[in-house]
């Protein structure tokens, strides 16, 4: 009687279990290093296809996509650990400024880097949002679609960042290049991907982001000049 049990439980539990194949093994594998959601999901979707990311995450999703602050921080802090690490110039600003309270903002912005970014990504926001007027998105659902960008553009830096420390190659140059036209292909593909003044407007939106921000700095700094000189 329990001998026929035992048998009945096992053969119960042969065919409840998954059969141990390729596909199963791939499945385990995915869900350890959080393939289908967490961070390495979020990246392959942003870098894949951001406005549809960004739309789900919106509207219907937003248990396997990190939340873009958290995102930008993570982004952040992984960048400075690397850069710390390897010591690579690559998004950081140039030693040749001749202003020392201007040198000394923009090292105040490379030591708190999450925090500059999330300053600039509210620039970037609201110059979005000054050219994408008639959109139904508002302000903070296109903050969201910001970080997020942002979050990605950080990785793109850290991944040229160790390529420059690799081969010695100085990557600030092309690392610029590349982050606008993510960026720039980011948000025409949120708004209309069909349209191409949607990405014209995304680029313009971005580089007057961050001019913004640069010319912020640069003031902060030139009133550090100010004050050292009448103290």
């Amino acid at each position: 009687m329990n001998e026929s049990f035992g048998n009945d439980k096992e053969k119960e539990n042969l065919n409840t279990l998954e059969r141990i194949d390729g596909k199963y093994i791939w499945d385990e594998i995915s869900s350890v290093l959080n393939f289908d959601k967490g961070i390495f999901y979020t990246i392959k979707e942003l870098i894949i296809r951001p406005g549809k990311t960004v739309h789900e995450f919106l509207i219907h999703d937003r248990k396997r996509i990190v939340k873009p602050v958290i995102f930008v921080i993570f982004s952040s802090l992984f960048f400075v650990i690397i850069q710390q690490i390897l010591g690579f110039s690559t998004g950081t600003a140039p030693d040749n400024i001749p202003s020392a309270g201007v040198k000394k903002a923009f090292d105040w912005c490379g030591k708190n880097f999450g925090i500059m970014n999330i300053i600039m990504g509210f620039f970037i926001g609201f110059w979005i949002r000054l050219f994408f007027l008639k959109s139904k998105i508002n302000i903070y659902e296109i903050f969201i679609l910001v970080f997020f960008s942002i979050g990605i553009v950080n990785l793109i830096y850290t991944f040229f960042g160790i390529i420059e420390s690799v081969t010695g190659f100085e990557a600030n140059n092309i690392t610029y290049v590349i982050t606008i036209f993510y960026s720039t292909w980011a948000v025409g593909n949120f708004f209309n991907k069909k349209k191409i003044s949607s990405y014209v407007r995304g680029f313009l939106a971005n580089l007057l982001g961050t001019t913004t921000a640069s010319f912020l700095i640069v003031i902060a700094g030139l009133f550090i000049d100010f004050f050292n000189k009448i103290s």
